[in-house]
């Protein structure tokens, strides 16, 4: 059994005008000790999936209307909140994106860091205190026991994500919810962070779901990769086969914009806008962006297929990629 499987999440927001479906009937499994790279663009429901895994969505607005979401042998749909607040920061962690609005300014850095031991663990002050700083080490903080009482204001951005890191690990989860833990940072701090996790990864047996816009991250660092568009998963395959042999156009798209060394310098966009979700059709909502789409995109439903052993498109017509592959 998979430590997690995911069936037909539908998550939505509901507003005075319309209802906006954030994950439409989103599917996957992740089993432990595997990474599992979401790509797309802003707004593709990326790190609402992730905030729905763990229960995450304010309500109102927000509403996990369908689905089922298995953890370790548990729907965590049918715990009550009790039971859920045990399983998040102890069975399943978050890195949120923004590690300067993820930490409370006001509250030194090293007592959120083990806020998580007290709390879960039942650490008394000074044990918590002396985890947080070991934890505050691996992740490769120095001088953690000087550290420990400066404030956010005090720190770097790769710093604060290095924090962010060692509160997420703290109570050494069996799952790992990564929503863009580079976002913001230059490249070589990036390419740090990613190995950390990597490492962390390695030492722990832990799993992972790594949110990203960048293809380049995803490569790096993942098992597979689920290509997310419109709230939808639209290919999910393992990743050096959706890098080598993309089968749904956006995904194609998303790997021929990424800046190459060799050539012209000249990129290659995406034509046209991600779509109103809440006027979506009965059709592929990536039909008006589509350079090989039919009529009949516009308006046949499409839904994830298997058309390699492990390699999963919502395209329905794949085969016409490769000229454009060519």
């Amino acid at each position: 059994m998979a430590l997690l499987e995911v069936r037909g999440l539908c998550t939505e927001f509901r507003t005075p005008d319309a209802v906006i479906p954030a994950n439409a009937g989103v599917s996957f499994n992740l089993d432990a000790g595997r990474t599992l790279g979401i790509v797309g663009e802003s707004g593709s429901g990326k790190s609402v999936l992730c905030r729905a895994l763990l229960g995450l969505i304010q309500s109102p607005p927000g509403f996990v209307t369908a689905g089922e979401i298995v953890f370790d042998g548990r729907d965590l749909r049918h715990l009550d909140e009790t039971t859920l607040r045990r399983v998040r920061g102890t069975a399943i962690a978050m890195i949120f994106q923004n590690p300067m609005s993820g930490l409370n300014p006001v509250w030194p850095v090293g007592d959120q860091i083990s806020e998580g031991l007290r709390v879960h663990r039942g650490l008394s002050p000074s044990a918590a205190r002396a985890r947080g700083i070991a934890m505050m080490r691996q992740v490769g903080i120095p001088s953690p026991e000087v550290r420990y009482d400066e404030y956010p204001h005090q720190w770097s951005g790769g710093m604060l994500q290095r924090a962010m890191i060692a509160m997420a690990m703290a109570c050494e989860p069996k799952l790992l919810l990564a929503d863009e833990p580079t976002t913001a940072l230059d490249v070589t701090i990036q390419d740090q962070i990613l190995a950390l996790l990597v490492e962390l990864q390695e030492r722990t047996g832990m799993a992972m779901i790594l949110v990203s816009h960048d293809m380049a991250v995803i490569a790096e660092t993942s098992d597979h990769v689920a290509v997310m568009y419109a709230g939808r998963m639209v290919e999910v395959a393992p990743t050096a086969a959706a890098f080598r042999t993309p089968r749904h156009p956006y995904t194609l798209g998303l790997l021929q914009s990424i800046p190459r060394a060799a050539g012209d310098g000249r990129l290659t966009p995406i034509p046209g806008q991600p779509p109103n979700l809440a006027r979506l059709g009965d059709g592929c909502p990536f039909a008006d962006r589509c350079a090989v789409a039919s009529p009949e995109c516009r308006t046949r439903p499409v839904a994830l297929r298997e058309i390699d052993p492990g390699h999963w498109t919502a395209c329905h017509f794949p085969e016409r990629l490769a000229g454009l592959q060519a």
